[in-house]
């Protein structure tokens, strides 16, 4: 060699590189839980539906931190505050509700779910004292035919496409099994005791809302029209009282993809098989529901704040069983006996938590946020 020296040098120079680029490598590997952690949080947040007190925000309210830090993907809108017995939580008018889903919608940059009860009749959150049209009950309007059910639907859509809501938790295909059933025949919010003329005229409700860019949502799998009680107070158990005819408006719908959206109640019937609440339960979400109704789309739970639920099994870990069973998107309404400011990070650390211990997988979680994901592409086209 001529020049030795130089052949030395560039050895160790060379040497010097390649351990750089070891140390770029071991940095950037080190680096990837971060990146994990990030994606598992927005995966967290995106299964959240959450409920806020105020009827217009700016950016130290609570409900603009839980989207903006916490990721919060849907909304969940009321005009009565539970907690304190008072009214106008989130609803004053058309057009300060209007301003409100604006204003949410520009903290989570127009990707929010922003959802409503209005099935109109007695479960109507858009008031017609507060200057809203009026509407009638399901039961209602289904004795009054076809006609009437799409007219009253029509309402219904266009006072949620004026205001900026695009989700209804309606329409209800509870058959009317037991008419004294507080919370649903009593009230008339079932079509029919007939289970064909439910998914006839959930059917019409459901393209009615389509046609605007309104998501619906089923309710209450597997069935609340038998019930003899209420889940806001308490567990209730349908087994005795429940019906197969029940799922029928479920499965012709789900047949005809009709369906986006499933709310899973917290009713109890030992005949699919368990004794959980069917919204923990992962026979019912996960093996009636999803594999032998075949439903793909995304499963909502009902209020994670309801009396059957928070006496029973508390906050944390009801949060860890709806996940488990299969539930894309947790409600937390924020409006049951107690109200929280710092729910949404409490239920963010506590699923982070049943992750790092391994009671929950993250791929889960990404899967159930994936849906709700795909859930937001397809109204936004």
């Amino acid at each position: 060699m001529k020049h030795p020296f130089f052949f030395i040098l560039t050895l160790i120079l060379g040497l010097s590189a390649c351990g750089q680029n070891i140390e770029q490598q071991t940095a950037a590997t080190a680096t990837t839980p971060v990146s994990t952690d990030q994606q598992l949080r927005e995966d967290i947040g995106e299964m959240l539906l959450v409920g806020f007190r105020g009827t217009s925000i700016n950016e130290n309210s609570t409900i603009a931190r839980d989207i903006r830090d916490y990721h919060v993907g849907s909304i969940i809108l009321f005009e009565y505050d539970a907690p304190t017995g008072t009214r106008h939580r989130n609803i004053q008018s058309p057009s300060q509700v209007k301003e409100l889903c604006a204003n949410l919608q520009k903290y989570g940059n127009g990707s929010l779910l922003i959802g409503i009860d209005q099935e109109g009749g007695n479960v109507t959150r858009l008031r017609t004292k507060d200057g809203f049209p009026a509407t009638m009950t399901a039961q209602a309007s289904a004795e009054a035919g076809d006609k009437s059910v799409e007219s009253n639907a029509l309402t219904v859509t266009q006072e949620l496409q004026d205001a900026g809501i695009n989700l209804n938790f309606a329409p209800c295909v509870d058959v009317n099994i037991n008419p004294a059933c507080p919370v649903i025949g009593k009230m008339g919010r079932s079509f029919s005791s007939d289970p064909y003329k439910v998914a006839h005229f959930a059917d019409i409700w459901i393209k009615t809302q389509h046609e605007k860019g309104i998501v619906s949502c089923l309710k209450h799998f597997p069935g609340h029209g038998s019930a003899k009680g209420d889940t806001h107070a308490g567990l209730v158990d349908v087994t005795d009282t429940w019906t197969d005819k029940e799922l029928i408006p479920y499965r012709k719908l789900i047949q005809s993809n009709a369906v986006e959206m499933v709310m899973v109640a917290h009713v109890i019937n030992r005949d699919l098989g368990d004794d959980l609440p069917a919204s923990l339960s992962p026979i019912v979400v996960g093996e009636k529901l999803r594999n032998e109704l075949g439903f793909n789309g995304v499963i909502v739970t009902d209020d994670l704040a309801m009396g059957a639920i928070t006496k029973q099994y508390g906050f944390e870990e009801a949060l860890r069983m709806a996940i488990v069973a299969g539930c894309d998107l947790l409600c937390l309404s924020n409006n049951g006996t107690q109200y929280d400011p710092d729910m949404v990070p409490h239920a963010v650390e506590a699923i982070m938590h049943f992750v790092e211990v391994g009671e929950l997988s993250a791929e889960t979680i990404h899967t159930a946020a994936e849906r709700v994901r795909a859930l937001k592409k397809n109204i936004n086209k």
